[in-house]
């Protein structure tokens, strides 16, 4: 395993706490309704957490995913070909992740995170899997243009991001996100960046639902623990045991949405600001966005991806996508 410390990008006070976080915390706790990004859902708890989600019964993307890059190795290997370094939004999948780094016999893997903790986990782990692999573990926020480490700047770059995260995010942010991915990758001399995308699809409300509310609670600790985040980062005293996590499809959106549920009425510090809500208020925590084929190509294209190659599951549920960075263009 060849494996360097990780470049942390993340900017901090004096006190250690990510700024970003601190800002965005008390921003969408100062609104109405009030709103935090869902990103801030991945500390080390949180992470570990929604590894757990991915395992519950009713949580089918993952498995609807894992079946794609399972099965259509020989294609990836064709269309993106070798000896490329495979940049991850998000830390590795221990699943997921391995499954193209096998298929396509990248140059270098490297992962981009926020939590830092859990990104050097998931790096070493990956490197131990595959002896040999440069991995370079970047600690950084992915929304905005990172800087790769100069190991990888010469090589053809293939951006990788499962799990339809890019759901996560309304559509005028998706975008921003796209194009800045589009900029982290930059642009070589013969190779155009490839990107793979996971985007669910729309189904069932039921289904959905469940996925996002299931059976075991995983999910309701997911949504909580980022109150006991804010608490124990940002010195909150948001009382937690007042909170109930609730998931709701929005038909006119196309979308999940998670909220964190007010039982009663409540007053709590954040940072030294005091905020209240009354019972029945939400913190509207995350959305997830389905997507149709065509919704999903007009996405990419937005964010200066082309479409080259679509995949779905035996039972249609989830999609993959892999896309070539578009030329800039000042006409149709």
């Amino acid at each position: 395993m060849t494996t360097d410390t990780g470049i942390a990008l993340v900017e901090r006070d004096e006190e250690g706490v990510d700024k970003a976080f601190r800002k965005d915390v008390l921003a969408g706790l100062g609104q109405a309704p009030k709103a935090i990004p869902a990103r801030w859902f991945y500390d080390e708890e949180g992470s570990r957490l929604f590894e757990r989600i991915t395992q519950v019964g009713e949580y089918y993307p993952t498995r609807a995913e894992t079946e794609i890059l399972g099965s259509r190795g020989g294609d990836f290997a064709e269309l993106i070909g070798p000896g490329r370094a495979v940049v991850e939004f998000g830390s590795g999948s221990s699943v997921k992740t391995p499954l193209l780094l096998e298929a396509i016999d990248p140059a270098a893997y490297v992962p981009l995170d926020i939590s830092g903790d859990f990104l050097r986990e998931s790096a070493a782990a990956l490197g131990a899997k595959f002896p040999g692999l440069p991995v370079h573990p970047v600690e950084a926020d992915f929304m905005r243009r990172v800087s790769l480490p100069d190991a990888v700047a010469a090589l053809p770059k293939l951006g990788f991001f499962p799990g339809s995260t890019i759901g996560n995010m309304v559509p005028r942010t998706a975008v921003d996100l796209l194009r800045s991915m589009r900029a982290t990758l930059g642009a070589d001399e013969g190779a155009s960046p490839l990107l793979l995308i996971g985007m669910d699809l729309v189904k069932d409300s039921g289904v959905l639902e469940s996925a996002y509310d299931d059976a075991e609670g995983v999910t309701a600790a997911f949504n909580v623990n980022l109150l006991t985040r804010i608490n124990r980062e940002l010195g909150g005293t948001i009382p937690a045991d007042a909170f109930a996590h609730e998931a709701r499809w929005n038909d006119d959106l196309a979308r999940i949405e998670m909220h964190l549920v007010a039982t009663r009425d409540v007053a709590f510090e954040v940072s030294g600001e005091r905020f209240t809500m009354q019972r029945g208020e939400t913190i509207h925590t995350e959305n997830s966005h389905k997507f149709t084929p065509r919704t999903a190509s007009l996405l990419l294209l937005a964010g200066g991806w082309t479409p080259l190659e679509r995949w779905t599951d035996a039972k249609d549920q989830f999609s993959v996508l892999l896309a070539r960075a578009t030329d800039q263009r000042e006409a149709p």
